[in-house]
């Protein structure tokens, strides 16, 4: 996710680029992370909710200050993602202010760490990694929405607010006064005097007001679905709707297409997107095996908005994009996460979240090959006594338990409902059972996103990610209606990396799933991970196998046996070599302290990318990248390794899986060796496969 010199014609192309990384050519602004938020502030309606008083936006990151959005009543550090959000903003102090009280909200970005402050008092402060927003020239502000693109409002008025390009301290935070000049020049200004939006630093000489936002008596007055953007250019006002930019003109559907001939960099056999947009988010979506042949959706943005790419296969490896049908123009909305099951009678529905509609909704297919949906269908719970409970509406997933459809609605502490036809919701409530087990690390109120409810052997299995913290599942079952988990165990870590994941029943009744990979420094974007078969036999311990038909992409086998590497020594693998390959290796009842693998080694064997098992620890590593493994004494060891370019996936006797995707190694570097710690290991067998191209032949599905 590196531009390294981003000109945007327009704002609407702008959204469509996520950068980690600004490098600006020509900007005014010298690049620095730091940066300082101000904004005064009357909440008059605390029940409108995840709206910001003052953002900062280019492409779909963003820095804000945003209240009642995790929390109720309390107030944040708005992130694109909650990259820099914080670990837990319910344990900040709730708003007290009253309907007439004008409170200062400041949040200062100073090197590594985030503080905020209410009328001058630090209200929290906590590490991250900052970004800068302020030397891209197409920087925007915001105020109402979260972000553009995203939901959320504010219900009240705002008196001043301000940008500073430097850190204030809390003496310089309390200096300062609305509607008066500070003497630190402002990067941006808004006193909101008079009959026109100014900003007194000119910095943002364009602005939009939408969706009920105007000013009176001196200040800008928000209310539900109300905003206000602020530019440099008069086209980037246009996205001031919820969802981005407006299209206009008669809709046709695009078909993602796969170059002939891709740079060298792009990856070999893991599904990608090819453009046109970003897949950015790139969350697989609903999947389903229907009428022969298996079907998945995932996220990328056009010149609409957020749509659903449409790939299928016949066996989970080889895709052809089918046009893109589900788009703003089709459905009404942009398209978020979501998943796909079945009616009791067959019928193959996705539930999604609705970008920018505040609602979730069903969509049933109207073809056999999923290219036609039905108008898309609202879910909209009620109570025991007919009204409708105040509920976020986020990231749904509904799925069947004996003759009742339940669902729920994503975030933290999700809300659960259920219904006897797909139309008639009732709301049950909380889905997490009041006797969620205070042993878990994670508390109930940590995000459950991108979720997906399914049963795996004798248990329910709830699929999901924390937006912090990535993918994650608990195992556990329903008592009372709710769901009660009895155990919790991370998918992704090296933070939220790995991502969003998705699954679906095979033909013959595997579970696969897929999750989306963040921050791969190999090209292009919308990486989707290698589909794993999870399993959970009746000892209880979640089984993760790559799927079994990427064997059939296997070809030029080479084969090493009998080898032992002693203690301290290391040993080249004679015949690996390729950027696409995939490695067996089977270690006999390995007594070393640690030992393993380095792969993308350079000519001479050296460098490269080091996968390290020790028992001691209790830890399976690739690079930097640590997971808990437990290898029993005596117990004989399988690593496969799949390596595609840069990206590095490794699966450990089925019970454990890790990806890494390091930066700066070259694809010339394609040796490996072995290695071994306080005490001999013995390999068995090493072998290894090159890897045929998952992108040769049709790419596109045509109707047969």
């Amino acid at each position: 996710m590196k531009d390294m010199c981003m000109k945007f014609q327009t704002m609407a192309a702008a959204t469509l680029v996520a950068t980690m990384v600004f490098v600006m050519c020509g900007a005014a602004q010298a690049a620095s992370t730091d940066k300082t938020l101000v904004s005064w502030v009357t909440l008059t309606d605390k029940n409108v909710r995840a709206g910001s008083v003052l953002t900062v936006q280019v492409g779909v990151e963003f820095d804000g200050i945003v209240f009642a959005e995790r929390a109720a009543g309390k107030w944040m550090a708005g992130s694109h993602a909650f990259q820099r959000t914080g670990t837990n903003p319910n344990a900040y102090a709730a708003e007290t202010a009253d309907k007439k009280t004008l409170i200062q909200m400041a949040i200062v970005y100073k090197g590594d760490r985030i503080s905020i402050y209410r009328d001058g008092k630090e209200y929290a402060s906590y590490k991250t990694r900052n970004i800068d927003l302020l030397s891209n020239k197409n920087n925007i502000a915001v105020f109402g929405l979260r972000h553009i693109g995203g939901s959320g409002s504010i219900g009240g008025s705002i008196e001043d607010a301000r940008i500073y390009s430097r850190a204030l301290t809390a003496d310089e935070l309390k200096s300062l006064a609305p509607n008066k000049e500070s003497s630190i020049k402002p990067y941006a200004w808004w006193d909101f005097q008079g009959d026109k939006v100014v900003d007194r630093a000119k910095r943002y000489p364009h602005h939009k007001l939408a969706g009920g936002a105007k000013l009176s008596g001196g200040k800008l007055v928000l209310g539900n679905g109300s905003v206000l953007v602020c530019a440099a250019t008069k086209a980037a006002t246009s996205i001031s709707r919820r969802g981005g930019p407006v299209f206009t003109g008669p809709y046709v559907p695009e078909t993602p297409a796969f170059p002939k001939d891709p740079p060298k960099n792009w990856l070999t056999f893991h599904l990608v997107h090819p453009g046109p947009g970003r897949a950015m988010p790139g969350d697989p979506n609903p999947a389903f095996y229907y009428k022969g042949r298996y079907h998945m959706h995932y996220i990328y943005r056009n010149r609409t908005g957020f749509v659903f790419a449409h790939v299928s296969s016949t066996d989970m490896v080889h895709w052809q994009w089918h046009p893109t049908v589900l788009a703003p123009p089709t459905t009404g909305h942009g398209m978020f996460s979501g998943t796909g099951f079945f009616t009791k009678e067959g019928k193959a529905v996705m539930i999604y979240h609705g970008q920018g509609s505040g609602r979730n909704w069903l969509a049933y297919a109207q073809d056999d090959n999923m290219d036609k949906w039905s108008t898309p269908e609202s879910l909209e719970p009620q109570t025991a006594d007919g009204k409708a409970p105040r509920i976020r509406h986020w990231d749904p997933d509904c799925w069947l338990n004996g003759k009742t459809y339940y669902a729920l609605s994503g975030g933290g502490d999700p809300e659960f409902m259920k219904s006897d036809d797909l139309k008639n919701w009732t709301y049950l409530g909380k889905l997490l059972h009041k006797d969620y087990p205070a042993k878990f690390p994670i508390t109930r109120k940590e995000d459950i996103s991108c979720a997906n409810m399914f049963k795996i052997g004798n248990k329910w299995m709830l699929l999901c990610i924390s937006h912090r913290l990535g993918c994650r599942y608990y195992l556990g079952d329903f008592k009372d209606e709710k769901y009660l988990p009895e155990f919790h165990s991370m998918m992704s870590w090296n933070g939220n990396q790995f991502f969003a994941p998705e699954s679906m029943l095979t033909k013959d009744g595997r579970r696969v799933m897929w999750a989306w990979l963040l921050r791969v420094p190999v090209a292009p974007d919308g990486i989707q991970s290698l589909p794993r078969e999870l399993e959970l036999p009746k000892d209880g311990v979640l089984r993760i196998r790559p799927l079994r038909e990427l064997e059939k992409l296997r070809y030029e086998e080479k084969s090493e046996k009998d080898i032992t590497v002693a203690a301290g020594a290391s040993r080249k693998l004679k015949n690996v070599a390729g950027d696409a390959i995939e490695m067996k290796l089977e270690f006999k009842a390995p007594k070393a302290k640690q030992f393993g693998l380095d792969v993308l080694c350079d000519k001479d064997g050296k460098s490269g990318l080091r996968i390290v098992v020790n028992p001691e620890a209790k830890t399976l590593k690739v690079g930097p990248v640590t997971a808990p493994f437990i290898l029993a004494d005596g117990e004989n060891l399988t690593l496969r390794v799949f390596i595609d370019k840069n990206l590095v996936e490794v699966f450990a006797n089925d019970r454990q899986a890790v990806m890494n995707a390091p930066r700066l190694i070259s694809l010339d570097n394609t040796g490996a060796r072995l290695f071994s710690e306080g005490g001999e290991v013995k390999v068995e067998t090493a072998t290894s496969w090159k890897m045929k191209s998952v992108y040769e032949g049709s790419l596109v599905f045509k109707k047969e």
